[in-house]
């Protein structure tokens, strides 16, 4: 049904734009001056302009009406009020912008529309008009750019050195989560080290590297408690990006990349704030990386301190995950019973042998 009314419109968009052209080759026709315009059509045209732009006016009213909260999904950490902060101020800035040139352009329209015996003033300089446009932006804009350096650098302060490190380690199209260790400290890595099972190419001689312990599928973070991740990438740039907690950033191949922030609103909490008992947390890759780039994202949990403990505690470290294993030794009840079979199966043979002879 919709692509019958969309064929529709094109249809008679196609036949309205063939009537007025038939229109003007008949006025050629009659000997008419085409693109000679009378006063009352080019005042019409005005007319027309200006309830267009009333039009538009009311039509961005209805957009900010119903959908201003929806711009931005619920920040759910302590650097997202800073950020969202940025956002309202350079969106309000824009919006004051915007108006001020669109009242000018539709009154303008209206104001200077086409009559006979008007001539138009020309003028090839205005100093005045020049330093205006010039010094105004230039105030507007320093303004804002010296508030997002200043809300930047708030956001992205060094972590403080006892902050939970989890490596975020990208490859096409996955996530996997690496927690350090009691030591805080997460073991070596490189390409070169990746076989197998280790897939994120771990040094098993790095002995920082024997109490990380590696999750997929899903990670878990502490509310209230800084979280200080390291992003790694396997193959190509991708992007670790998660939206309620207003963090991004790019997971480039050979290089780390560092970011932090304290979560604020647990899942549980969330789930009750967006009344949606399907609500997650997640991670996203923000960069088109192949065929499967929508699908590459992994599930955040956002836990009581005491609940992110207990979870964490369950986890099996990565000396765990790889240790060798040892085939249980036979019980000394059992090689006994076996001996005393075997030696009961010898006499029984030598005493039909005897027998026999």
């Amino acid at each position: 049904m919709n692509w019958l009314l969309i064929l529709t419109i094109i249809l008679g968009v196609a036949a309205l734009s063939r009537l007025l052209k038939v229109m003007e080759l008949s006025a050629i026709l009659r000997g008419e001056d085409v693109n000679a315009m009378k006063d009352s059509d080019s005042k019409n045209n005005a007319l027309i302009w200006v309830l267009f732009g009333g039009a538009f006016f009311y039509f961005f009213y209805w957009q900010v009406k119903n959908y201003a909260d929806k711009l931005l999904p619920i920040s759910a950490s302590e650097h997202g009020v800073e950020t969202d902060n940025l956002f309202m101020v350079t969106l309000v800035l824009i919006t004051v912008v915007f108006f001020i040139t669109h009242v000018f352009l539709f009154y303008f329209a209206y104001k200077y529309f086409v009559k006979k015996g008007q001539k138009t003033e020309f003028f090839a300089h205005s100093t005045k008009l020049e330093l205006v446009w010039t010094v105004v932006p230039t105030i507007v804009l320093t303004s804002l750019i010296v508030y997002g350096i200043q809300t930047w650098n708030t956001i992205t302060t060094p972590a403080p050195e006892d902050t939970p490190v989890i490596e975020l380690y990208a490859k096409q199209f996955d996530w996997t989560a690496r927690y350090a260790g009691k030591d805080n400290k997460l073991g070596n890595s490189s390409f070169r080290l990746i076989e197998g099972s280790n897939d994120l190419g771990i040094d098993v001689n790095d002995p920082h590297a024997a109490d990380d312990k590696i999750v997929r599928g899903e990670f878990h973070i502490p509310v209230g408690k800084p979280v200080n991740f390291v992003f790694h990438s396997r193959d190509i740039i991708h992007s670790a990006y998660m939206p309620h907690f207003r963090a991004q950033m790019n997971c480039v191949p050979g290089m780390t990349t560092r970011f932090h922030f304290v979560p604020t609103i647990t899942t549980a909490e969330m789930k009750e704030k967006t009344k949606n008992e399907n609500f997650d947390y997640l991670l996203l890759c923000n960069k088109i990386c192949g065929a499967s780039h929508y699908n590459m994202q992994i599930k955040i949990v956002v836990d009581t301190p005491e609940e992110y403990e207990k979870w964490l505690n369950d986890k099996k470290t990565f000396a765990e995950q790889n240790a060798p294993k040892v085939e249980e030794a036979p019980k000394l009840d059992s090689l006994v019973m076996g001996l005393d079979s075997t030696l009961n199966k010898t006499d029984s043979l030598a005493t039909a042998s005897v027998t026999k002879k």
